[in-house]
């Protein structure tokens, strides 16, 4: 979209005004645009800059969650998960998961078991099964042996969180949804004391808009209560931080994915194959710091997430020097009082209050879910509008890929399918000699580089390495050794002369130093 257009493109009348770009938001814009109404996203950074791009990145069913007897939100993402193994193939993919059973270690065999079968259960297929300790040390290789009598495997689910936000959007946009990013919510407008629209600002030139919708829906995650206090209401959220390391394949080799109790105080952690590198997570910490800023990992965390390592791998003698990046994300989680973070509940949840419709918490796995529930609750605000509100296949179907991509193998042409959709010919169409080669080191092709520059609304180099790609969570400080080439495609794509450039590598490896790589201090 030319920003150039958004004058005509605002000034129209809107049925639905969507605030925030994350999955919840891009889920509810796919839902009504398929379902014939004017639906318009705003979003004040870029498209899945906060926790839709920092999740531990699992299409999971919550396993956990069945400790604490929350079955139905077990059951709903079991099938959710179920839904986008099939219908976001090469975007969703399977992971199998592993969990040692140490003598005396919580929870034991029986027990795990029996919540295994019931995961198995509402999924409606056995996945699980128990294996003793030298089967379970040749599928996990340099786990701890002492005290190990077996181990339990299961079948769960991972995805690039970022990519599938974009996805979502593109197909959104096919059914006449509008998306934009870097345009801010400025404050709601009324009418009768109702909610009508919303002031927005350009973040990029500080242009103001004005639109008026028929109803306002907060997809804000956890900076909803912001939004939700312009309306006099009180905060309800509890921010919560989960932050993640990322170690080169390499140090940590996994093929499945092993998961543990943390030695210190029985959460669960997990390592995992991701993107190329190796994926650590998470922790479960009350966030304080202002959600103006970016969030970053502490040197707090940091010692939790390696003593876990170190725990369960004490052959490999990981330190933070193994760390090639680090990650953090805010969690919107409905606040009940439970002195435990890990013990919230992570149900979503809605609220419609003066005309602003907020929707909260949730997972990233049941966003289908979340959406078709808002606009169930949206129906009676919008007279005339009826909708069958069954769910509908995720994604529509693709034709396969041909030309250029045949030279690619089938592997990598569902991924190109699954991450972008109809958009996957056009860009191999559009590679240039050697881009339908992988960047060395990760998964992603060049080609896809040069595509998410020209193509997927780009206006900062994070948002390319950060969002468009991992590159900069799966390359050695960030990416430096690809910036002379990633400078070449920038400057060609974005049309970023050589001052531009040199303001945004620096903007980008500021910005990758303070939040993004290990902290430094004490």
């Amino acid at each position: 979209m030319n920003r150039e257009d958004l004058p005509g493109i605002l000034a129209r009348e809107w049925d639905v005004l969507i605030v925030g770009g994350g999955i919840t938001g891009a889920g509810i814009l796919l839902e009504a645009a398929r379902r014939g109404l004017t639906a318009l996203l705003v979003e004040q950074r870029d498209f899945a800059w906060g926790t839709s791009s920092r999740s531990s990145k699992l299409v999971h069913g919550g396993l956990r969650y069945l400790k604490h007897g929350q079955f139905a939100l077990t059951r709903e993402s079991v099938h959710e998960r179920v839904a986008l193994l099939t219908d976001a193939a090469g975007l969703v993919e399977p992971q199998g998961f592993a969990f040692g059973d140490y003598t005396g270690r919580k929870p034991g065999r029986r027990q795990f078991m029996l919540g295994l079968a019931i995961y198995d259960m509402m999924a409606g297929r056995r996945a699980r099964r128990y294996v003793d300790a030298a089967d379970f040390a040749m599928l996990a290789p340099h786990i701890r042996r002492d005290d190990l009598q077996g181990g339990m495997l299961y079948q769960d689910a991972k995805t690039d969180d970022a990519r599938l936000v974009l996805r979502v959007l593109q197909e959104a946009r096919r059914h006449g949804g509008v998306a934009v990013n870097y345009l801010g919510v400025a404050s709601l407008l009324r009418d009768g004391g109702k909610v009508a629209g919303a002031t927005l600002t350009d973040a990029l030139d500080g242009r103001a808009f004005t639109v008026r919708a028929r109803l306002v829906i907060s997809a804000t995650g956890a900076w909803a209560d912001a939004l939700r206090g312009q309306v006099g209401e009180t905060p309800k959220l509890r921010p919560l931080r989960g932050s993640h390391l990322l170690l080169p394949a390499w140090r940590l080799p996994l093929a499945q994915a092993v998961s543990l109790m943390h030695p210190h105080d029985g959460r669960p952690v997990f390592a995992y194959p991701w993107e190329g590198v190796t994926l650590v997570g998470t922790t479960d910490v009350d966030h304080g710091a202002s959600l103006d800023v970016e969030p970053a990992i502490t040197r707090g965390e940091l010692a939790y997430l390696l003593a876990a390592l170190q725990w369960q791998f004490p052959q490999l003698a990981l330190g933070e020097g193994d760390v090639l990046a680090t990650f953090a994300g805010v969690r919107p989680v409905i606040g009940s009082g439970q002195l435990d973070p890990s013990k919230e509940a992570r149900e979503h949840a809605l609220w419609l209050e003066n005309g602003l419709l907020t929707v909260a918490g949730g997972k990233l796995t049941t966003f289908r879910v979340i959406a078709l529930d808002a606009l169930r609750r949206a129906a009676p605000l919008l007279p005339g509008w009826q909708a069958d509100l069954r769910p509908l296949p995720i994604f529509d179907a693709t034709p396969p890929l041909s030309g250029k991509a045949l030279a690619l193998d089938a592997e990598q042409r569902e991924r190109l399918l699954g991450r972008h959709g109809a958009g996957a010919q056009a860009l191999c169409d559009a590679a240039q000699d050697g881009e339908l080669a992988p960047i060395p080191g990760t998964q992603t092709l060049w080609a896809q580089l040069r595509w998410g520059a020209g193509m997927e609304d780009v206006q900062h180099l994070d948002d390319l390495l950060l969002r468009r790609t991992r590159l900069g969570l799966q390359l050695a400080g960030g990416g430096l050794a690809i910036m002379p080439r990633l400078r070449a495609i920038c400057q060609r794509e974005l049309g970023w002369d050589d001052a531009r450039w040199e303001e945004e590598q620096q903007r980008y490896l500021a910005l990758w130093r303070r939040h993004y790589s290990v902290p430094q201090g004490e």
